[in-house]
This record gives structure tokens, C-alpha cells and sequence, in this order.
């Protein structure tokens, strides 16, 4: 099937798997959100420290303590999603786990809205970032056995434009409101987050489940009924074909599970991903999707110290801001075209070193940048660079890494342990760069680019020798090149079709 026949004939599963992605959107408007009332006014004068100077005039700050809690908040409430989302989507399916999701996620935004404390706001941010786990998780999955093989990369890595979509959405609404000095200010753009709910509740509720999951669940008669609405009359002629491949897949990998006393059920499924060669596909998405932090997103992804540092006032800041997300977005965008012409492991791998090189280019400029405005601006068109290359490479493609490297029988938890352990080295990474940035702790300023070089050069080394090539690749056929331990840089080229009885047919035999 050519990529235009898979594009004619899976329009509705796109549908669906973008419907049900959607509801990342929520996640990424959140991410830059809460920080960004720091600098609020009204923001500060509701939830900081009141500080009376010498001449008797008033301010009003937000400790750094809970500047660093409001940051790791919903990351700690993703972290608890994502956990009880690997055995929530296995055990209720992608639909009902997210139509109750976002009624929860409903009632939580009213304690954050409503928030008179910072103590409240705190515990709003854990509970809402507890379905924003869950969200983050569930497109993928869900796109990833709902696609054929042609479209599976580009519909997960749009995972990563629902991220810039949120980013963007939530940069015009603090552009739009970075002078107003009243407590609507902060209260519009968390408002806001209401607006996605209804249309996304209504989508999912008519959305099909899984074939797979139906399968996994033994609801045979469901899931061709699936196979016929995610596809065209083409398609629907022949589900019968297809749903008998994806038995009989399904089929081998219990088989494989069986002959090892191992289980998928419940919460073994977790155990399930530490065992045999599953212990090399968690280790590949974990570290592929930890690589988006490892890579020094969260330096990068906020440069408005640098902004500020060449000399542009809070309006211009935003604006530049916007500008980034705006990068981000179409960034994204271009990667398809990338996706369609170059393997996964090319992407990401090449991705990487061009990151390791700006990170290290901003650095070394960080010593003449503070006797020289013009090289501020250079940093500034640097960190722009970095942007634009992450969002066409690291960004979205470990959505798709982390959505393929899996198993079907434990994708659900696999993904979710890659999701973690982003959400992980993420929550560090919020508790130690303010204290690397900021004037009055360690304040090295650029010279910050020089800590998270020292984790990408690792992470680009890991990945030139440890991430398989996965395009082109059934799950059938990653089933058995994992099951024969062929090694990373051999997957795109190793034959499993040559000889009289190709190793496909002695696989399923």
C-alpha cells in the first residue's frame, strides 16, 4: 500500500486518531502557562510575599519555593496519570478512560480558577495534571493501533503539534493580557482551558474503540465492526483479512508470553516490560522520549532570560515568545516531510547533533555575551535555531519511537513508562534550572547551556548506537528482529524474507 492509498483509504481512523490526541492540547496549553504568571502583577499580589522597602513602598514576589512547587505540581500529577493510565487504558479501553478524564478534568479546573491561596492553586495543579497524564499517553496508543503502517508516523508525531497548539494558544492569551492589571489577567487564560472539553467529550463518545484492544478483550464480532468504521468500503470488503492478521499477531505474541510464564494482565503488564527483549524496547523508548528534557528543552524552551538579557522589555518578551511557539508549531509541520523521505533513526539521531552544537555554541558565547550586546542577539538567534530543530526532529519523533519500539500486548504500559520517564527527568529538570539561571543562586546565565551539553552529548552517543530504525517495519516483523537481537544500526537493512522459507514464516511456526 502506497502512502496516497493509505491516506485515501484510513481518513477516518486519521480522524479519530487526531480527535482522540487532541486532548494533549490541554497539557501543552498548561506547560507554560503558570510560570508565565510570575511576572503578573495581580498574579503576584494574590499569591506572593508582600515586601516593604526602605522608602516604605509595597511589591509583591513569589518565593522561589513555590515558584518551584507551582512548576513541578502537574508534573507530579502527570507522573500519577500516566502510571494508572498503563493499566486503565488495558483494562476499560482509550475511550471510556478519556471520556472520564475529561470530566474530571472539568470539576479540577474549578479549584484553580477559583484559587485564593497558593496553597489551593497547588493542589488544583496535582489534580488537573492527573488527567493530563492520562492524556498524554492515550493519543499515542491509540493512534499507533488504530493507523496501517504508512500513516503510523506522521499521526503520532502530531502528538507534538497538539504540544505547540497549546503553547501557541496559551502565548496569544498572555501576549493578549500581559498589561491588563486586574486578577482577570490569570483567571481568562485558566478559564480558557474550559473551551476544549465539550467539543473533545463529544468526539470520544463517538469515536470507535481499538480493534486491538477489543481483540485483547476476545470482543472478535467489536473489533471487525472497528476494522469497518476506521476504514473506507475498501477496506471494510476486506476486514475479515485484516482482522485475522491482527488475531493471529496478537495470537504470537501471547504465545511468546506463555512459553516465558509471563503475563500481560493487570499490573503485571509493567513487569511484563522489564523481561526478555522487552527489557531492550522499554530501554529504547524510555531514554528516546527522556531525550526530549536530556536534550535541553527546558533551557531552551525558555528564553526569556535572554531575551530580557539583550535588552527587550516584558511586551517585546512575549511577543518573541509567541514567536517561539510559533517556530514550534510549524516546525512540526515540516517534519512530516522529513518523516517521508528519511528513516526514524536518521531523524532523531541527526536531530540530536545539531542540538549538542547549539547547546554548546550558546556556552561558549556566554563569557563575550556579557561585555558585548550583539552577541546576546546571537544567543538569542541560536536558541530560535535550537528550537526550529528540535521541533523538526527530537520533538515529534519521539512520540512515534516510543508509539512503534512497543509491543502491542504492552503498549499501553510501555508507553506510559516512556511518558514517565520524561514526566521524571522533566520534574528535575524544573527544580534545577532556576537555580542555574537565577541571579541570586548559581546565575550562569549562558553558561547553563554548558550543564545540559553534558546530558545531550550523552543521550546522541546512546542514540547513534542503541536506537533501531523502525520505518517500514511491521509489528510483526519488529517482533522477531527484537526476538533475534539484531542490533540497532542492522534494522534497516537486515533481510527477514530471504531463503526458501523466509525467518517471517519459521517465526510464526
Amino acid at each position: 500500500m502506497t502512502l496516497s492509498e493509505a491516506w485515501k483509504d484510513h481518513k477516518p481512523a486519521m480522524l479519530w486518531s487526531i480527535v482522540l490526541g487532541a486532548t494533549i492540547i490541554m497539557e501543552g496549553y498548561d506547560c507554560i502557562l503558570t510560570s508565565s504568571f510570575y511576572a503578573y502583577p495581580q498574579f503576584k499580589k494574590v499569591f506572593g510575599d508582600q515586601i516593604v522597602a526602605k522608602d516604605g513602598s509595597i511589591s509583591y514576589e513569589l518565593a522561589t519555593r513555590w515558584q518551584i512547587g507551582l512548576g513541578c505540581a502537574s508534573t507530579v500529577g502527570t507522573m500519577i496519570g500516566v502510571f494508572f493510565n498503563g493499566y486503565l487504558a488495558e483494562r476499560f479501553g482509550h475511550r471510556m478512560v478519556i471520556l472520564v478524564s475529561l470530566t474530571f478534568m472539568a470539576g479540577f479546573l474549578f479549584i484553580v480558577f477559583f484559587a485564593k491561596t497558593i496553597e489551593v492553586l497547588l493542589v488544583g495543579q496535582i489534580l488537573c495534571g492527573i488527567p493530563w497524564g492520562i492524556f498524554a499517553t492515550m493519543g499515542i496508543s491509540y493512534a499507533s493501533e488504530i493507523l496501517p503502517l504508512q500513516l503510523r508516523g506522521y499521526l503520532t508525531s502530531i502528538i507534538n503539534l497538539y504540544w505547540a497548539t497549546g503553547q501557541f494558544v496559551a502565548a496569544g492569551a498572555l501576549q493578549a493580557l500581559v498589561n491588563n492589571d486586574t486578577k482577570w489577567s490569570y483567571k481568562i487564560p485558566y478559564g480558557l482551558q474550559w473551551m476544549w472539553i465539550p467539543p473533545l467529550f463529544i468526539m470520544t463518545l463517538l469515536a470507535p474503540d481499538s480493534p486491538w484492544y477489543l481483540i485483547r478483550k476476545g470482543k472478535i464480532e467489536q473489533a471487525e465492526k472497528s476494522i469497518k468504521r476506521l476504514g473506507s468500503k475498501r477496506i471494510a470488503d476486506k476486514s475479515k483479512t485484516t482482522l485475522a492478521l491482527m488475531i493471529h499477531t496478537n495470537k504470537l505474541e501471547k504465545e511468546q508470553q506463555l512459553a516465558n510464564l509471563e503475563s500481560t494482565s493487570g499490573w503485571k503488564g509493567y513487569i511484563q516490560c522489564f523481561q526478555g527483549v522487552n527489557l531492550r524496547r522499554t530501554e529504547i523508548v524510555c531514554i528516546a522520549f527522556a531525550g526530549q528534557v536530556l536534550s535541553g528543552s527546558t533551557f531552551a524552551y525558555s528564553p526569556s532570560y535572554f531575551f530580557s538579557q539583550a535588552g527587550l522589555n516584558s511586551s517585546e518578551t512575549y511577543k518573541l515568545n509567541l514567536g517561539t511557539t510559533a517556530i514550534a508549531f510549524s516546525g512540526t509541520v515540516c517534519s512530516w516531510f522529513l518523516l517521508a523521505r528519511f528513516g526514524r533513526r536518521t531523524i532523531y539521531v541527526t536531530g540530536f547533533a545539531f542540538l549538542v552544537l547549539f547547546l554548546f555554541l550558546i556556552g561558549v558565547l556566554a563569557k563575550p555575551a556579557e561585555s558585548n550586546g550583539t552577541v546576546k542577539w546571537v544567543q538569542c538567534g541560536l536558541t530560535m535555531l535550537w528550537v526550529s530543530t528540535y521541533a523538526l526532529t527530537i520533538g515529534p519523533l519521539a512520540f512515534t519511537i516510543s508509539a512503534e519500539m512497543s509491543a502491542t500486548r504492552i503498549r499501553s504500559q510501555s508507553v506510559c513508562l516512556a511518558r514517565n520517564s520524561y514526566n521524571l527527568v522533566n520534574l528535575i529538570s524544573y527544580i534545577v534550572e532556576p537555580y542555574l539561571i537565577n541571579p541570586g543562586s548559581a546565575n550562569l546565565r549562558g553558561k547553563t547551556a554548558f550543564v545540559w551539553f553534558a546530558t545531550a552529548l550523552p543521550t546522541f552517543i546512546w542514540s547513534y548506537y542503541r536506537l533501531p530504525e523502525t520505518r517500514n517495519r511491521t509489528y510483526e516483523e519488529l517482533d522477531l528482529l527484537f526476538e533475534k537481537r539484531v542490533p540497532a544500526r542492522q534494522f534497516a537493512s537486515y533481510d527477514l524474507y530471504s531463503g526458501d522459507t523466509s525467518e517471517i514464516e519459521k517465526f510464526e511456526e
